[in-house]
């Protein structure tokens, strides 16, 4: 029985978890400084600071706290209120038009985005070339 307590006690002595160095605000691109390993393991926080970097907060982020997968993201390409392009695709057929940023969205995301051509609203995912595709994907 003590050998299996050791043995438990020895799998998460080197467990790590990524947390957060200083406050972190909605929208912060995350950098080598705004990160670190701290001893212990939580679960479903990120334990390799090469999934965090170069991403950006989606919520507020406090010293010391573990960083979730679903607190960060791809870096916006579009903000809010931005003029994008819109891309409607259905097999060969691509429609254009020019929309209206209703939300910021990063790569792979979904945002709404208003046509200025018609003042509908529609969804699209935001492509790399930070248009946003409606229909089909690119």
């Amino acid at each position: 029985m003590r050998a299996l307590v050791l043995l438990l006690m020895a799998g998460s002595a080197g467990a790590e978890t990524l947390v957060a160095t200083r406050a972190l605000r909605p929208g912060t691109v995350l950098q080598d400084a705004d990160v670190t390993l701290a001893a212990g393991d939580q679960p479903g926080a990120l334990s390799d600071p090469g999934q965090a970097l170069g991403m950006e907060t989606r919520v507020a982020i406090y010293p010391g706290r573990p960083i979730l997968p679903g607190d960060i993201g791809p870096p916006a390409l579009i903000d809010r209120n931005q003029i994008v392009p819109l891309a409607y695709r259905s097999g060969n057929i691509v429609i254009r038009a020019e929309g209206r940023a209703l939300a910021r969205g990063g790569v792979g995301d979904v945002i709404k985005v208003m046509n200025t051509a018609s003042h509908s609203l529609v969804s699209g995912v935001v492509a790399p070339d930070g248009s946003v595709v409606v229909g089909g994907l690119p």
